[in-house]
């Protein structure tokens, strides 16, 4: 323990007045905007959107009200780390049950406490208590009693100004990413137009003709926590996949080879999908895409299933009020378009060009990241 620095319980530097419970504040017919689990950027630890209900309507995990600057931590696989800060100042919001919800006192800095329950110190003292195989989840009770280092003010402040600057730096570079990834879909449709209006005149077949979807099993005691993809692995809004430091309490998966796109099939909406780089296994809530036709190019065809047109089209056809899914009987007819082979192939190298310079920026990214890592190890263990 450092000099001047006290443990104290996360109970007791948080509110010590409970969440309100969103039934006694919302009528039935009250339109109020729902935070789950999906509504977390687990990469950047930021709420990124909400889904708007009745109260009547809500699923029943909608329980919690929140407000601006409450601190949301998921007691469901606390491993993945979803936890962000309300930056939101709607009176509305409401969040799922699968939240312990810290409203901080006047004890600590806001972030100061955000920054200690993202760190990898907190996220390990989590996984120990965490039961359940199908549905690893941590007590509420067991949040709120961990023990948090607390310093003075003024050096809670210098943490928090010297982890925000390094964010700020990561931020920065991930915006980076971000114009290389729009650059690519403009090259796309500038090449080949619109998937769907298909306004060029390609020839168009259904995905089905196109591909399969493989249900080969692999044992998950096969496989290594970097090959492992379910559906919490894909990363948001067309981004790839983050793997996770721990294999599921499950006895198989479907394996996936390099090349095969996996498509996040719950909530279609948030726009999960990744072109393999290797092979692995992967959870019943991915659909597998497996080229089964020469006649198009990996790249492309992902670039296709990439598109604000094909998931408009998935999410049309979901099935499930409360957990959304996509039909994979309606996946299979979507209409792909079918420019010649060299076309692609000449969209392909463009984008291996983008993707070197992508390659360069993640770098810069990771060096910052196990920056940022080693500096909260610093304070924090």
């Amino acid at each position: 323990m450092r000099e001047d620095w006290e443990y104290k319980k996360l109970e007791d530097i948080s509110s010590s007045v409970l969440i309100e419970k969103a039934k006694k504040r919302f009528s039935p017919n009250d339109v109020i905007r729902y935070i789950d689990i999906s509504s977390i950027d687990n990469i950047n630890q930021c709420l990124t959107g909400t889904i708007s209900f009745k109260m009547l309507d809500a699923p029943s995990r909608a329980q919690q009200k929140v407000e601006y600057g409450d601190i949301l931590i998921s007691t469901v696989r606390p491993n993945l780390r979803n936890i962000a800060i309300v930056n939101d100042d709607a009176t509305n919001l409401v969040a799922s049950s699968g939240f312990c919800v810290l409203r901080i006192n006047d004890a600590a800095l806001r972030r100061y406490i955000f920054y200690y329950v993202v760190s990898n110190k907190f996220t390990a003292y989590l996984e120990k208590l965490t039961n359940g195989a199908n549905y690893p989840a941590v007590k509420e009770t067991d949040v709120r009693k961990a023990l948090i280092p607390i310093p003075p003010k003024p050096t809670q402040l210098s943490i928090v100004t010297e982890l925000d600057k390094l964010n700020e730096l990561i931020q920065i570079k991930k915006e980076q990413l971000r114009d290389y990834d729009t650059l690519a879909q403009s090259i796309f449709y500038e090449m080949f137009g619109d998937p769907v209006v298909n306004e060029k005149g390609w020839e168009v077949i259904s995905l089905s003709e196109l591909s399969m979807y493989p249900n080969e099993r692999i044992a998950i005691n096969q496989l290594s926590p970097s090959q492992y993809v379910g559906v919490e692995n894909l990363i948001k809004d067309r981004g790839g996949v983050r793997f996770s430091n721990s294999l599921p309490k499950a006895n198989s998966a479907i394996a996936y080879k390099e090349n095969d796109i996996l498509l996040g099939n719950i909530r279609p909406y948030l726009k999960k999908i990744w072109l393999a780089d290797k092979g692995g296994g992967a959870s019943g809530d991915v659909v597998i895409i497996r080229i089964s036709n020469r006649k198009i190019t990996p790249v492309f065809l992902f670039k296709v299933l990439s598109s604000d047109s094909f998931f408009e089209y998935d999410n049309t056809y979901t099935k499930g009020a409360k957990m959304p899914r996509g039909d994979r009987k309606v996946i299979a007819k979507f209409g792909v378009i079918l420019p010649p082979l060299p076309l692609q192939q000449s969209f392909a190298h463009k984008i291996e060009q983008i993707e070197r310079q992508k390659a360069s920026v993640q770098k810069t990214i990771s060096d910052l990241e196990m920056l940022l890592a080693s500096r909260m190890q610093y304070w924090f263990d």
